[in-house]
């Protein structure tokens, strides 16, 4: 994992195209701004996980089977 400090209004940048701006800082609360293009998916963590949990639930036994059956 790769740690930087910032300031308010201090950025860093990913890839090119995404842009990650410290907006303000309260106490031990950080609020953050991300340019990123449209398509480039983001999510804050835990909604992430969640999001994981409900597709691994989403493919059942029977669907991984009749998928592997499709596939031969």
């Amino acid at each position: 994992m790769l740690a930087l400090s910032r300031k308010k209004n201090e950025a860093l940048v990913i890839n090119n195209n995404i842009e990650i701006t410290v907006l303000e800082i309260k106490g031990e609360q950080v609020k953050l701004g991300i340019s990123a293009p449209r398509e480039v998916p983001v999510y804050r963590k835990e909604v992430y996980v969640q999001i994981q949990d409900a597709n691994k639930e989403a493919v059942d036994v029977d669907g991984m089977e009749a998928l592997k059956n499709l596939l031969g």
